[in-house]
C-alpha cells in the first residue's frame, strides 16, 4: 500500500469513528426525548381525563337546573295567559 492510500484509510477511519460517536450520542438523546414525550403525554392524558370527569359532573348538575328553568318559564307563560283569559 502506498502512503497516500494509508493516509486515506486513516482519514476515513477517523471520520467513521466520529460519525459512530455522534450516532451513539444522538441515539441516547432520542431515547431520553422519547421518554420525556411519553411522560408528558401520560400527564396530558390524566389532565384530559380529569377535565372530562369534571365536565360530566357539571353536565349532570346543570341538566336538571336547565329543565327546571325551562319548566318554570313555561309555567309562568301559562299562568299569565290563564290570568289574561280570566279577566
Amino acid at each position: 500500500m502506498s502512503s497516500a492510500a494509508e493516509i486515506l484509510v486513516i482519514i476515513v477511519s477517523v471520520v467513521l469513528a466520529i460519525f459512530l460517536l455522534v450516532g451513539i450520542i444522538l441515539g441516547i438523546y432520542l431515547i431520553r426525548l422519547t421518554r420525556e414525550i411519553k411522560r408528558i403525554a401520560h400527564s396530558a392524558q390524566q389532565t384530559v381525563d380529569k377535565v372530562g370527569e369534571a365536565l360530566s359532573s357539571a353536565a349532570k348538575f346543570t341538566s336538571p337546573i336547565f329543565f327546571a328553568e325551562m319548566i318554570k318559564r313555561n309555567f309562568r307563560k301559562f299562568t299569565k295567559q290563564s290570568n289574561k283569559g280570566d279577566k
